[in-house]
């Protein structure tokens, strides 16, 4: 879906209007409640194509530990919160078995009202895309940062979706791939544009005119992916990963968070001189926060800082 953005004022004032096609999940703001000065509004995101999912090894479900309250949006998508040591952290667990987590016109709808919640939650700060599904894989776009978690097949539709998040990581027998040519189809889902600007132009027509479909180690090599595990006996190496990931970041501010991956998203779309005044504009956000003040206090009293997310 094309939308544009607004010229803003001051730092932004040369920043012309200007189109851009994303294609995700679900439909959800990229970045609510955090404008920059002016305008350059979030911008919306449409449904995505019919998506083919990934399936992790078998191995069983992951345990339990840390896991507190639970939104049941019927079984499809499980929404939970941890909690403890790993509060702030929001796993989304893709559950459509039968339908090898195809996104169904249900479980868009779930994804929506997921997101739609997660997004104006001040209290959430990292959140995990997975599968719950023996043998497959599914994601969104988020104001907060986002980690795939592969540990099987994320073929077309799936890669597709892994794409859209900020960070994926892979375990080594996982096998991804970008195959709708062979179908007589193209990647429909953000593959033609997330790929390149993930490993590059020449290398992503390569994988997508070939249909060729690498493993974690050859994903890893190519910059698809940032981190590469080997496979555990639960079958679940990379989501632990991303726990672990999901855990350095909680300590950070949350509104800093929020504001750099807008910066960044933002800035890759545009020319060097355009970006770094879109990064003085987001910088300009975190002055006046309750946190900055926080950061700088906990500095001086030589202790972990409280953020608030204000």
């Amino acid at each position: 879906m094309a939308a544009a953005v607004a010229a803003a004022p001051g730092a932004l004032g040369s920043l012309h209007a200007g189109g851009a096609r994303l294609v995700a999940a679900c439909s959800a703001w990229l970045c609510p409640g955090l404008r920059l000065p002016g305008s350059l509004a979030g911008r919306r995101v449409g449904p995505a194509i019919w998506a083919q999912g990934w399936v992790p090894a078998a191995g069983g479900p992951a345990p339990k530990r840390g896991y507190s309250s639970e939104m049941k949006t019927e079984d499809e998508l499980r929404v939970r919160h941890l909690e403890e040591e790993n509060r702030g952290i929001v796993v989304l667990g893709i559950n459509r078995a039968y339908g090898k987590n195809s996104l169904s016109k249900n479980l868009i709808k779930m994804l929506s009202k997921a997101v739609d919640a997660l997004k104006s939650d001040k209290k959430v700060r990292t959140i995990i895309i997975r599968s719950e599904v023996p043998g497959i894989f599914c994601a969104a776009n988020l104001p907060v940062p986002t980690i795939a978690a592969i540990d099987g097949l994320a073929l077309g539709g799936g890669l597709e979706l892994a794409l859209a998040c900020d960070i994926r990581v892979a375990a080594s027998s996982a096998k991804m791939g970008l195959v709708e040519t062979k179908l007589a189809i193209i990647p429909g889902g953000g593959g033609t544009q997330r790929l390149p600007r993930a490993i590059g132009m020449s290398l992503a027509k390569e994988l997508i005119f070939s249909a060729r479909v690498l493993d974690g180690q050859e994903a890893k090599a190519v910059g698809l992916i940032s981190h590469v595990l080997e496979q555990n006996q639960e079958g679940d190496a990379a989501y632990r990963k991303a726990l672990d990931l999901a855990r350095e970041f909680l300590p950070q501010g949350p509104v800093a968070m929020r504001v750099a991956k807008l910066a960044i998203n933002q800035g890759m779309e545009v020319d060097l001189v355009t970006g770094l005044a879109i990064e003085e504009a987001c910088y300009a956000q975190t002055i006046p926060t309750k946190d900055r003040l926080e950061g700088l206090l906990a500095f001086k009293e030589k202790r972990p800082p409280r953020y608030k997310g204000e």
